[in-house]
């Protein structure tokens, strides 16, 4: 028996296959479950081609066995076996894979495809195993052979008996270290439970002697351990099923199966697609948001399969940030794989997916929005916010898709309304989309701002969410219709030129008690003005420039505070019995005059939800004008 070194130069380059190229050890055995079910695959293409060869799908299969005493962990196939100089080339050879070689020189057909392409999945075994024995007999051979190895240090090859075509795969488990706990893959439980992640759906079944609790012949309470045979995968996964096969409930069951979620699906989307790319996908729409979907620790991502094997439990590139809730799978024969087969290259392939998936999602909300306008608005309960990030995110690159996918609350109807509903029933002469910002509706509802448009019988959205004046800064219009803040300096209103006007000639008319009035709130607002929106209400703010008050509570509220101010206009109402007392004041008592201001400004700031600077201040100056 000849002991022979890797042709691949170095133990370097397999001390990397093993330490840094897999970044998970339970890979190892994916691996190996996919190259077994390649060599069945490759008897399967050999049988289309061979007529003395029948190929009975019963008769394949892949089996694992545990040998705990002994720390063995064996997989064995029934495909086609390797000979001497196969096992040389295949795993003599680092890098090398005999599935490439087969993909090149055969037109596959029938909807198969070799899973393997690279020839290093076979090494990760070295990640778990001090020792890898390989005992395989070709298909068509006579001969058996024994390879095995220790690792880089090389492998020896000699003949072997054995009776069946096919191949064996013995690891000899390595001990447990202070670091890693190896004792694991020799649990039944665990190897179950990782054929479930990475396995599920090869094609063909994996089988495994599994320990079961059975009640004892002739007893009524007294149980035995058995060994029982049992297949660990599912074979058949639902999205090559026909549509026309599945149920809602069919759906819903891999939902939970897959533990997506603990909620029920409020949608499922399942597509196919055969062109120049070929995937199938089954996506959902929850219902609920998870708990951690607005934490660092929330990773969005869909499952990614190639030829049924997982690849990654959450590819991030498949999903945009503002559809990140989609729960779901990829499965697809034609991307590029790294050589580790866990991370995507990125290339076309993926991003055409990607691209069809953003798509097939938002026609999914649309026909639901338009359909089935109960379970949207559900949905957009749970998850509008993030629509509304997805607009403002980008430097709103993304507006178009999103835009007609938002709802607001109204003054018009007690319940959301999108912006297609909005504009279309705008009265012709309304120049703007109107909107007000507000801790809640009551509070909105409340706001003097508000009274002109009212008095008209425009519409309101009501902005009750931090990202919402954000997210419509950044689209800025919607159908040609510009959107305006209630509490805007220019409300675009037919009669405007004539109350502002009116507001002009009251300022000038009184402009040295609003030279008095702005001194006195130096530094506190911009501007005192008439106001020529206030119908019963004495005073309001409003802002000039692109910043809001609302806008400024937020931007206040965040730990990398910059003091983001808006630009505030104290409006007082020249036509309240107020104004009439501040006229008094500035004629004969310029300590009232103060007095009344402060208290009018501040009031105009709780009116906004904004902070009093000097609440002891402010109680006294409410006694001074109580005594």
């Amino acid at each position: 028996m000849e002991k022979k070194l890797f042709q691949a130069e170095s133990k370097r380059l397999l001390e990397m296959m093993i330490h840094s190229i897999y970044s998970n050890k339970e890979i190892f055995l994916r691996e190996l479950i996919s190259n077994s079910s390649d060599a069945i695959d490759k008897i399967y293409y050999r049988a289309l081609t061979d007529d003395a060869l029948t190929f009975n799908q019963d008769d394949y299969y892949i089996k694992l066995s545990i040998d705990k005493e002994n720390r063995k962990l064996k997989v064995e196939d029934t495909g086609i076996g390797m000979t001497k100089e196969e096992l040389e080339e295949n795993l003599g050879t680092i890098a090398q894979s005999g599935s490439l070689a087969f993909k090149n020189e055969n037109e596959l057909k029938d909807g198969h495809d070799i899973i393997g392409q690279f020839g290093v999945g076979f090494y990760s075994a070295f990640m778990v195993a001090d020792q890898v024995t390989v005992i395989s007999k070709a298909l068509g051979s006579e001969e058996a052979y024994k390879w095995k190895s220790s690792g880089a240090d090389g492998y020896t090859i000699e003949p072997t008996t054995k009776e069946t075509v096919g191949t064996e795969i013995i690891l000899t488990i390595k001990e447990n270290t202070e670091e890693e706990n190896y004792d694991e893959f020799l649990e039944e439980y665990r190897i179950q439970s990782i054929i479930k992640k990475y396995s599920d759906f090869i094609r063909y079944p994996i089988k495994m002697d599994v320990t079961e609790s059975k009640l004892k012949e002739g007893t009524e309470d007294e149980y035995e351990e058995v060994k029982e045979e049992k297949t660990l995968n599912s074979m058949v996964p639902i999205w090559r099923k026909n549509k026309s096969e599945l149920t809602d409930e069919d759906y819903e069951n891999f939902y939970a199966e897959k533990r997506y979620g603990f909620d029920k699906p409020l949608a499922h989307i399942h597509t196919s697609v055969d062109g120049a790319i070929r995937y199938n996908a089954i996506l959902y729409i929850p219902e609920k948001m998870p708990f951690d979907y607005y934490s660092k620790e929330f990773e969005k991502g869909l499952e990614l399969y190639s030829s049924g094997v997982l690849i990654m439990e959450k590819c991030p590139e498949l999903l945009p940030d503002y559809f990140s809730f989609v729960k779901g799978m990829v499965d697809s024969e034609d991307l590029s794989l790294n050589i580790s087969r866990e991370i995507l290259q990125q290339d076309r392939q993926l991003k055409r997916i990607a691209n069809n998936i953003e798509k097939k999602i938002k026609s999914e909300l649309q026909s639901m929005l338009k359909n089935d306008r109960e379970k949207y608005e559900t949905f957009y309960e749970a998850f509008g916010r993030q629509l509304k990030f997805g607009v403002y995110s980008d430097y709103g690159m993304h507006k178009d898709v999103l835009q007609d996918l938002l709802m607001f609350s109204s003054s018009k109807e007690n319940k959301l309304v999108t912006l297609d509903e909005y504009v279309s029933r705008m009265p012709e002469e309304q120049k703007y989309i109107y909107y007000a910002s507000g801790d809640s509706i009551a509070r909105i509802e409340k706001l003097p701002q508000t009274e002109v448009l009212r008095e008209k019988g425009y519409e309101i959205l009501y902005f009750t969410e931090d990202v919402d004046e954000f997210a419509i800064k950044m689209l800025m219009n919607y159908k040609e219709k510009e959107f305006r803040s209630v509490a805007s300096g220019d409300l675009g209103l037919e009669d405007q030129d004539q109350k502002e006007k009116e507001a002009s000639e009251e300022t000038e008319e009184n402009k040295e008690l609003f030279k008095a009035l702005k001194e006195i709130l130096s530094g506190k607002v911009k501007d005192v003005r008439a106001s020529k929106r206030l119908r019963s209400h004495p005073v309001c703010l409003s802002t000039d420039g692109e910043i809001t008050i609302e806008m400024e509570k937020i931007l206040q509220a965040m730990p990398d505070n910059q003091n983001v101010q808006a630009e505030k206009i104290l409006e007082i109402n020249t036509n309240h019995e107020v104004f009439q007392s501040l006229k008094s004041a500035f004629e004969t008592d310029k300590d009232k005059l103060n007095l009344y201001t402060n208290l009018l400004y501040n009031q105009a700031l709780l009116i906004e939800g904004l902070p009093v600077q000097d609440p002891v201040e402010f109680t006294n100056d409410i006694c001074k004008v109580m005594v």
